[in-house]
């Protein structure tokens, strides 16, 4: 929407300098304009929205209290930080959120000093923020690392990885745990607002430290009983018994809408000698927008929206996204065969496991943000005779590959792994790019590695997945829509290592594989028209290459390009190989490999970016004509009329 609300105390702070420069009973107005700024932009640029409504005031009790940046404030995730971004001096670039040339939707270190440390990916926050503590203790510099890790990120054993180890940090770690979603706190209301204050208080560490100091000179069975003593009665009126084991002061819980409750505890936890802290704060996505509040999702992720209706914009009517593709595959293999089951890590809409879940909930496994186990749960599944789908995006999956190694691979276990979000995906820029997918998976014995074109072979390729019981196979596809090829009525078992000739020519063979494929016809017309006869092939397995297809392509064809939305490494690379094994190029062959840059892409439209890389048909004709020495305009290079 044009018309922006209307927010006369947030238009005098730029920074949290400016903020701090207001006196508490200001901080519920600023708050609420900072709810109706955060509404506005996102209505513009579409993003996640219902995370970051649940920490306005959070946000702001934050930046009020301590002295960032230089006081690190670490955002788990980074879904939850644009009302940060308004904060801290970006307000007016807001509305360029996950645009080319535009913010991050998640928080990055080359934007400002306020990121001290990039997030896109789930539980990194303590660990990182711990880091910053140790490091500012040993140069003996003020500073403390802030993180800011939600319910769901504490699924992942890196954040107690991290608690385990928090302890050489002291005071100089806060960890806010934000609870938005499981309810693992009793109800929060002035009682437990006025104890969490009270524990956090000086007098009531120092106390607590006068008493621990004379328990030490009892005889140790005193001592103990003395130390549990404490633990158990702060444990019955808080809580907090687990953090408490893990070397953590716990803290709460307390109302992380109450502006009241928050400002005081930050205050005492800030000024006190004991730590590290963990403070409990209890939220609610989407909070303080209705159509947010009302919605299953709590608008995690939307597109552009009316502000007072919440009714967000339609995408144009299209082909089904891969994902529902996926999806609807999955589910006609299970009702087949009742070995199937499948697996997400905290992703089943994302996944479209969630369609499977409500065909099949009791062979559907939710493990929450727990790839490592979710890849290694899959494996003792395989191993016991069933056979799993591992459906899990390209980057997460990256975060269980000594699982998938050491689990998967070397037991040579058929779990079939569904890659989603492969390739380049747009607004969520570098940090979801599934850019490397290909590349790891094809450097481990006993692989099958495949890779959809269109639908059609996608439903193929699920199929493949569910027969295939020597080994662990993998099956990658793209975020958003299809082809619009018809889908087939019976999928078709492929045999593996073997591609298909789409496009029959002579002179040019253009080897595709994935979804590139139809980039590589579009530029096969281009140089037809060029009087090139062109081949193009769809190899569709990067792992056993099809090397009889390949070689025969090879030894008729002049030149020959390998076309892919992978990095370096990936099927060019072992095409390369192969050719060099077997003297392919030694007659003079024209062999060029085209995949993705050497480089973190920012976020932009997917055409956009595919075109920074170089991977449509302009650049692969571009390509061809370069090998054959070819100008602009057709003419071999040093020809004379």
């Amino acid at each position: 929407m044009s018309d922006r609300p209307d927010t006369p105390l947030l238009d005098t702070v730029r920074i949290p300098a400016d903020l701090r420069r207001l006196e508490p009973e200001q901080l519920r107005q600023l708050a609420d304009e900072l709810r109706a700024e955060t509404i506005s932009a996102v209505s513009v640029t579409g993003g996640h929205l219902g995370a970051g409504l649940g920490v306005v005031e959070l946000t702001t009790a934050i930046h009020y209290v301590f002295n960032t940046p230089e006081d690190r404030l670490i955002w788990d995730v980074g879904h939850q930080c644009y009302p940060h971004k308004i904060l801290t001096g970006r307000r007016d670039r807001i509305r360029t959120l996950r645009a080319g040339g535009g913010l991050s939707g998640f928080t990055k270190r080359s934007e400002s000093e306020y990121d001290p440390f990039g997030a896109a990916h789930s539980s990194t926050s303590i660990s990182a923020a711990l880091g910053f503590a140790i490091a500012n203790k040993l140069a003996d510099k003020p500073g403390r690392g802030i993180a800011v890790i939600g319910d769901g990120a504490m699924s992942a054993g890196m954040a107690y990885e991290a608690m385990n180890n928090a302890h050489a940090a002291g005071n100089r770690l806060v960890v806010i745990l934000n609870d938005n979603d499981m309810s693992i706190a009793p109800p929060v209301g002035g009682l437990s607002a006025y104890l969490a204050r009270i524990v956090s208080s000086r007098p009531f560490l120092e106390l607590r430290d006068l008493a621990k100091r004379i328990s030490r000179k009892l005889p140790e069975p005193l001592h103990i009983a003395a130390r549990r003593t404490d633990e158990f009665a702060r444990g019955l009126a808080m809580g907090g018994t687990l953090f408490e084991e893990l070397g953590f002061y716990y803290v709460g819980p307390i109302d992380g809408h109450n502006l009241d409750h928050l400002i005081p505890v930050l205050e005492n936890v800030r000024d006190a000698a004991e730590g590290p802290c963990l403070i409990h704060v209890v939220t609610k996505k989407g909070h303080g927008y209705a159509p947010a509040e009302a919605a299953a999702d709590k608008y995690h992720g939307v597109q552009k929206f009316d502000v007072v209706t919440g009714v967000q914009a339609k995408s144009p009517a299209g082909p089904p996204s891969y994902t529902n593709v996926f999806a609807q595959a999955l589910i006609a293999e299970a009702q087949r065969d009742e070995k199937i089951v499948a697996i997400t890590a905290a992703m089943p809409s994302g996944t479209g496991l969630d369609k499977f879940q409500q065909a099949f909930p009791g062979r559907t496994f939710d493990v929450g943000i727990a790839e490592q186990h979710a890849v290694t749960f899959a494996a003792g599944l395989a191993a016991q005779g069933m056979r799993p789908f591992a459906t899990i995006y390209s980057t997460f999956l990256q975060r269980a590959y000594d699982q998938v190694v050491h689990d998967v691979a070397i037991q040579n276990l058929p779990v079939r792994f569904a890659i989603d979000r492969a390739g380049l995906v747009g607004a969520d820029g570098s940090t979801h790019a599934g850019s490397f997918d290909v590349t790891y998976l094809c450097t481990l014995p006993n692989f099958v590695v495949m890779a959809a074109a269109d639908e059609a072979e996608l439903v193929h390729m699920v199929h493949t997945c569910a027969c295939h019981d020597s080994g662990p196979i993998a099956v990658r596809y793209p975020r958003g829509n299809g082809t619009g090829v018809p889908w087939p009525a019976t999928p078709e078992r492929l045999e593996i290592g073997k591609g298909r000739v789409i496009r029959q020519g002579k002179k040019v063979a253009i080897l595709s594989l994935g979804t590139r494929l139809e980039e590589a016809l579009k530029a096969a017309d281009l140089l037809e028209a060029r009087g090139l006869s062109t081949t193009v092939a769809d190899l569709r397995f990067a792992k056993p290459l099809d090397s009889e297809l390949i070689r025969k392509l090879l030894a008729t064809h002049e030149v020959a390009v390998t076309v892919e939305d992978g990095s370096i490494g990936g099927l060019g690379a072992h095409v390369l190989t192969l050719a060099s094994d077997e003297g392919l190029i030694d007659s003079g062959l024209k062999l060029r490999t085209m995949r993705l840059p050497d480089q973190f892409q920012d976020q932009d439209s997917p055409m956009k970016q595919y075109d920074e890389a170089g991977l449509n048909a302009p650049q692969i004709v571009d390509t061809i004509l370069k090998a054959l020495r070819m100008n602009s305009v057709g003419v071999v290079e040093g020809a004379r009329a």
